[in-house]
């Protein structure tokens, strides 16, 4: 992945993540529990998921280590890139979920 362009589309994965550290840095367990709120327990990520998906999201420039200092927990932060790639994700969601509307209401 390059770090001058957003990768899209993102897993589903790596879009929860991106949109639990909109606005706040957060260590991974308050990550995880940030994404089953907003998901209304749709989705339980358990920590293989986010620790390997948190590794290569910081590779790609869209999360980086946070500036909270705490000695127990890393806490991770959204890069700009990272809001970029997150808003570029969401319309390319809501274009195809337009679509979808659309056509199912044909059917």
């Amino acid at each position: 992945m390059s770090k001058s362009e957003p990768p899209l589309p993102l897993t589903p994965a790596v879009f929860h993540i991106l949109l639990a550290l909109f606005g706040k840095e957060r260590h991974g367990y308050d990550i995880m529990q940030q994404v089953r709120a907003d998901s209304r327990d749709t989705v339980k990520m358990g920590p293989g998921t986010l620790y390997g998906s948190l590794d290569r999201v910081i590779e790609a420039g869209l999360v980086a280590r946070g500036d909270t200092q705490d000695s127990r927990r890393i806490y991770y932060r959204l890069t700009a890139l990272g809001q970029t790639a997150l808003r570029a994700e969401t319309e390319r969601l809501s274009r195809v979920a337009l679509v979808a509307r659309r056509q199912l209401g044909s059917a």
